[in-house]
């Protein structure tokens, strides 16, 4: 089995919509709707042209998980969209690893020095998987001014590289 990890654009939403959705409303029950997340529907706008990005991971031709990058200001980026169809999720296929790689290789050759991101405190194992990458966590007023907060989250980390 071979992972394939891409740029994802505008042409690939719905395939990213039909892997977050219902993972968010669903798995999870954050009650979130697409109308709550226009950047879905125009990642090129939202993400690329800021100087982030959007990446998913491929399993035989089949998007299985997404991960975003929205830089904020110059040395800062927060990561967004992180998610993995539940049967591809562990370390046997090594997917989020992957994801959160390939945007710390594309923070750091483009001068970004300090990761953060935000997330629900219902979402364990996501956070979990955060701190044994390194991240810590931090109180929302220790958030940098311009992190660009999203209603639901109340657990927030930084990782600086």
């Amino acid at each position: 089995m071979s992972i394939i990890i891409k740029t994802l654009k505008n042409s690939d939403s719905k395939d990213i919509i039909d892997i977050i959705l219902p993972i968010q409303q669903l798995e999870f029950g954050v009650p979130i709707t697409l109308a709550d997340q226009p950047d879905l529907l125009d990642i090129e706008n939202f993400y690329i042209l800021k100087g982030g990005n959007f990446w998913g991971a491929n399993v035989e031709g089949t998007l299985c998980g997404t991960i975003a990058l929205l830089r904020f200001n110059n040395k800062a980026a927060a990561i967004r969209k992180m998610f993995v169809k539940k049967e591809f999720r562990g370390k046997e296929y090594g997917i989020a690893s992957s994801l959160l790689a390939e945007l710390i290789r594309y923070c750091k050759e483009n001068g970004i020095e300090n990761l953060y991101l935000g997330t629900v405190d219902i979402l364990k194992a996501a956070i979990r998987f955060y701190e044994k990458k390194g991240f810590v966590q931090l109180d929302k007023k220790e958030m940098p001014f311009d992190f660009p907060f999203m209603t639901p989250d109340n657990i927030f980390c930084h990782l600086a590289l």
